[in-house]
């Protein structure tokens, strides 16, 4: 049969979500970082996620499709609250942006329950941290120092933490192996946030070059030409002097 149903252009999508809270038949879901309409015959055609798309990802177009199966539906959605609520504890962590609280922002009594510190402590403020997942608009980029990491640095280098992440807010991605452009979501978040500094932190290897070049134009896009460097990581994690 022949109506309305919704379209998603992976290209345009930037893996927020929010078409996935909005879509009361939950139709839409996230698979690898980008939002998919799982089953024709979920769509009800009637857009309730189209105002919810920051990107304009998402459009209705009328074809050939399976016919709207609102016991389909039903079933779908009595199925994705049982296994929603088994999976309640991790969710929130991996979809809520949310800034984190380290040691130093700790009182003295939160502190006493542990044995000993830690030697080395986690300098992450945020998360997430992967690009194409951190919403745009996030309370965390106010005003914030930015470290636009290749994903391989945290492997590389020993003192990551210390000599880098280290009062920033933090951002990891892989030109590479994701096969996005994230000079869009870049820019969106140079646009709609006061962003102090940036850092990309890179490897050596030529694929990682990528990372510079996103961070370039998404200055461009942005109309926002912020405080930037470029640090370069050897593969066994020396820095690499210009």
């Amino acid at each position: 049969m022949k109506r309305n149903i919704i379209t998603i252009d992976e290209k345009k999508c930037n893996g927020c979500g929010l078409c996935v809270s909005a879509c009361h038949e939950g139709a839409i879901r996230l698979v690898n970082g980008k939002a998919r309409l799982i089953s024709e015959s979920y769509c009800d055609g009637l857009g309730d996620c189209l105002p919810h798309c920051p990107t304009g990802a998402i459009t209705i177009e009328e074809r050939e499709t399976a016919a709207y199966d609102e016991l389909a539906v039903q079933a779908h959605l009595g199925q994705h609250r049982v296994q929603s609520q088994t999976d309640a504890p991790f969710a929130n962590a991996a979809t809520i942006a949310q800034t984190l609280q380290r040691p130093s922002q700790l009182s003295v009594s939160d502190l006493t329950p542990m044995v000993e510190a830690p030697s080395a402590a986690s300098q992450l403020r945020q998360w997430p941290v992967q690009i194409k997942l951190v919403p745009v608009n996030a309370p965390f980029f106010h005003h914030a120092d930015l470290l636009v990491a290749a994903t391989c640095a945290g492997f590389a280098s020993p003192r990551l933490h210390e000599d880098f992440i280290r009062g920033r807010i933090t951002l990891i991605g892989c030109p590479k192996l994701d096969g996005v452009d994230y000079a869009e979501k870049l820019s969106q978040i140079f646009a709609a946030n006061e962003i102090n500094s940036v850092t990309v932190l890179r490897m050596e290897v030529p694929c990682c070059g990528g990372l510079t070049q996103a961070v370039k134009r998404a200055f461009a896009a942005s109309g926002n030409m912020i405080p930037w460097q470029v640090i370069t990581l050897s593969s066994e994690g020396r820095t690499i002097q210009p």
